[in-house]
């Protein structure tokens, strides 16, 4: 076989793993429309889009080095549909601060991991003190643990933010203007919930929505392979990778009921909403679509830089803040705390 027959199979070869990888990453980006009931594999591929684009990416590098510019296009096309995937976690725009002169209500949102479990109140004070230094007006907690010691984390937070509702045990609306009404919302057969808060800001009432949806299960099933190994049990490969596979598509599905449940209190209600909360899921998944609807997301509206929330292994965004389009986003940002595994987003919403 010659030089040329050589090379017209490599570029054959090439060619072929464009057209696979340009339409994995097309089914990836529209697979969060479909419900994961039924639509498991492309909803899927939701996950795989940083890497797609990544291989697109090195492809694009690859027909340019060997200049064969018909071929560029393939990449260049499927990398700019990309574009909008890409704003739902960085943002170029400049760094910006809160507008003091602009009425507005600043939000925050933290899964704070029950404080670390302490049996002191060191977490929960230096939490309250990053609120009070970032101005914070609305707080909405996941995985909240009110009773440390034989002290109550109401009675530490009461003097900066006299309002508070309560959903399950672990889910709570800290507030410095009042709240007119709240409501718990469970989920069936989880731990998990939401919750709404009628929060009254000078008169503007705003439906605020905490949600904690179901985890993804990965964590949980890494644990508990490493105990049986730590046993002396033989864990075997295909039966781990299906169990994590198992739980990442019973985790889609529970996410996706949880998600429609909070879509649905948010469409009926009658005030301006504010959605946030450790959602588990990541931007274009059928969760953050269907939880989306026809808000804003805060940080494609006005944030910058890279946007991930999750302080683990995986450099994810999973904690969101939404908005009513009547409502106008002025500054988005996370803070590089350490008191648990999810970073605080924050918030100002002008009114």
């Amino acid at each position: 076989m010659g030089k040329q027959a050589v090379k017209r199979y490599f570029s054959l070869m090439f060619l072929i793993a464009q057209i696979v990888l340009s339409i994995f990453t097309f089914v990836g980006l529209f697979g969060g429309d479909s419900n994961p009931i039924g639509h498991t594999a492309s909803a899927m591929l939701v996950y795989a889009l940083p890497l797609l684009i990544i291989g697109n990416i090195v492809m694009l590098v690859y027909w340019l080095v060997t200049r064969q510019w018909i071929w560029t296009s393939l990449p260049v096309i499927t990398i700019l549909c990309c574009i909008p995937y890409i704003g739902t976690m960085y943002q170029l725009r400049p760094s910006a601060a809160d507008d003091p002169g602009r009425k507005s209500l600043k939000i925050a949102s933290y899964n704070v991991a029950r404080f670390g479990r302490e049996a002191v109140t060191f977490i929960t004070h230096d939490i309250l003190y990053e609120m009070k230094k970032e101005k914070v007006d609305v707080l909405c907690l996941q995985e909240y643990n009110d009773e440390v010691g034989d002290k109550r984390n109401i009675d530490i937070y009461k003097d900066y933010f006299p309002y508070h509702a309560q959903g399950n045990n672990d889910m709570i609306v800290f507030s410095r203007y009042p709240i007119r009404a709240s409501k718990n919302m469970p989920f069936e057969q989880t731990n998990n919930s939401a919750m709404w808060a009628d929060v009254d800001v000078d008169g503007k009432v705003l439906r605020v929505f905490n949600a904690h949806l179901e985890t993804t299960g990965f964590n949980r099933t890494m644990h508990q392979a490493g105990k049986m190994m730590m046993r002396g049990q033989n864990v075997e490969t295909n039966a781990l990778i299906n169990a994590i596979y198992g739980n990442y598509t019973l985790g889609m599905i529970i996410r996706a009921g949880q998600a429609a449940m909070v879509a649905n209190a948010v469409r009926e209600s009658d005030n301006p909403c504010i959605v946030c909360g450790d959602f588990n899921d990541v931007p274009y998944s059928y969760v953050y679509n269907t939880m989306l609807g026809n808000m804003v997301d805060g940080f494609k509206e006005c944030g910058n830089g890279f946007m991930y929330t999750y302080r683990g292994s995986k450099m994810v965004r999973i904690d969101y803040i939404f908005h009513d389009e009547q409502l106008e986003g002025l500054n988005y940002y996370k803070l590089p705390l350490t008191y648990s595994d999810h970073f605080p987003v924050f918030m100002q919403i002008a009114l």
